[in-house]
């Protein structure tokens, strides 16, 4: 089989990255030479020139997408996946340091191993402490939860079948975790060493706080693969477990009442049973209100962005 005419949708979100167009689109052409490819382009309404560059260099195998606001890089890469066309599915940042000249490396063992998805593991990552520290906890945390052993899930530079991709459902913060998501679909998943560079242009939007989000999402996305169809088995077991304490609670205060002690002023019961419900009633909130997003997106097939404009360079300019 001849990967390189199969035709390769490079998927890219953008935000800020003015001055990272011309050569992220430049190493593409000189990475894929000899690969017929598309690259979809998805500004996430960028405030700088991001848009303006795409346009002035009328590069032919463009496609780009404006989103009408700022709606995250789950979104984006959403809208990216939609309109890709190609039998492989690439993602990648465009920041320039992922290397496009991986791409055809990793086709290769995706072809020959016969999986559905190739992902990256940056080698001599070129990041500050602040953006490797959520990561590394993502990591460490889904290889224990789950029976995924990937070494680096952050990665963005990753390789889709095009069923696979199409298949995912992105919002939210989900692209962290995009891996993990076509796994729990049934993906075979590869990995391959690839480069790593570090940023030139711009600033990273990545910081130490995104560490609460990546623990908040891997709770959420494990939820969702254990209990989604049967959260009984999670709620009633907490149920359970609640209930044991307020007994325990309530045979103690019982104990003391019997041997004359006062038990009327006493705050453990009220405290107790004030900090499981208020609890219990955070958490199962939370997932009330997830379920009902995934409801609102999924059954009425509505997307979660809106574009404002879609511009494609197939039939004007010409290559950089």
């Amino acid at each position: 089989m001849n990967l390189q005419n199969n035709l390769l949708s490079i998927v890219i979100p953008l935000y800020n990255e003015e001055d990272n167009i011309q050569p992220l689109l430049h190493s593409i052409d000189k990475g894929l030479k000899n690969y017929s490819h598309e690259i979809i382009l998805v500004d996430d309404f960028s405030t700088d020139k991001t848009v303006n560059t795409i346009k002035t260099i009328n590069h032919s195998k463009v496609t780009l997408i404006e989103f009408r606001k700022n709606y995250g890089q789950s979104s984006a890469l959403a809208a990216g996946i939609d309109n890709a066309q190609g039998e492989y599915i690439v993602t990648m940042d465009g920041d320039l340091q992922n290397d496009a000249n991986d791409i055809p490396t990793m086709l290769q063992k995706m072809h020959s191993e016969n999986w559905d998805l190739v992902v990256g593991i940056r080698n001599n990552r070129k990041d500050s402490f602040l953006k490797k520290l959520p990561s590394k906890i993502a990591n460490f945390l889904i290889r224990k939860a789950t029976k995924l052993n990937i070494k680096d899930h952050g990665c963005a530079l990753k390789i889709f079948k095009n069923n696979i991709a199409k298949e995912l459902n992105l919002y939210g913060e989900m692209h962290r975790f995009i891996g993990l998501l076509a796994y729990l679909n049934g993906a075979r998943v590869g990995e391959v060493n690839v480069n790593h560079n570090r940023r030139i242009h711009g600033k990273s939007k990545y910081g130490l706080g995104r560490t609460f989000k990546v623990i908040n999402d891997i709770l959420l996305i494990l939820f969702q693969r254990n209990y989604l169809q049967k959260p009984l088995y999670l709620l009633g077991n907490l149920g359970i477990l609640f209930f044991a304490i307020g007994a325990v609670i309530n045979i103690y205060l019982l104990v003391e009442k019997i041997l004359g002690n006062d038990i009327g002023d006493r705050p453990l019961l009220i405290l107790g049973v004030l900090l499981l419900v208020v609890g219990v009633q955070l958490f199962t909130t939370g997932i009330a209100i997830d379920l009902q997003m995934r409801t609102y997106y999924e059954t009425q097939n509505t997307r979660p962005y809106k574009i404002r404009e879609i511009t494609d360079f197939n039939q004007k300019g010409e290559t950089l």
